[in-house]
């Protein structure tokens, strides 16, 4: 099964494709969609969508993992990733693909086995699991690895074979 994880964004959205068989990752490829802060809020939506547009259709993912959107003190900041997140779903929609979602602590118990692992933690696992040389930068493409390897281990699991029959 090939799987784009998206860590969801407006300055950066991290990307990290995998294919996952027999309980083994290999990394296909991964990036940022990086959009400047001094560009129009509408174009910046623009450049996400099209870009992982074409992500999807160079790739060919099967299943896209997303990270949930989790509510922090910036209330705007909530908003703005929240629009970015539709784009990214409506990207997502119009390639045919299903998305699932996964919670930080989701993430964090299914790559590190602790739910209250640090960043660094993860971003080590993350490393270990796909066998790179190093951790992938910026943090973002870290992170949409980590998601997607959560849902390789989701979907190999009882519950996600059991959410695969809907």
């Amino acid at each position: 099964m090939r799987i784009l994880g998206i860590d969801p964004g407006y300055a950066i959205v991290g990307c990290g494709i995998v294919d996952y068989k027999n309980n083994n990752f290999k990394v296909v490829e991964h990036c940022a969609i990086t959009t400047p802060a001094g560009m129009p809020f509408n174009r910046r939506l623009e450049v996400i969508y099209d870009e992982l547009t074409d992500l999807i259709k160079r790739t060919q993912p099967e299943v896209i993992s997303m990270e949930k959107l989790y509510f922090n003190s910036n209330q705007k900041t909530v908003i703005d990733v929240g629009q970015a997140r539709g784009v990214l779903m409506l990207a997502a929609q119009k390639s045919n693909l299903e998305v699932f979602e996964y919670t930080p602590l989701q993430v964090k118990q299914s790559v590190v086995g602790y739910g209250r692992a640090e960043k660094k933690q993860i971003q080590e696992m993350t490393r270990v699991i796909l066998k790179l040389d190093k951790i992938p930068k910026p943090d973002d493409v870290a992170d949409a690895l980590a998601v997607a390897i959560c849902h390789g281990h989701s979907s190999g699991s009882l519950m996600g074979k059991l959410r695969n029959l809907k």
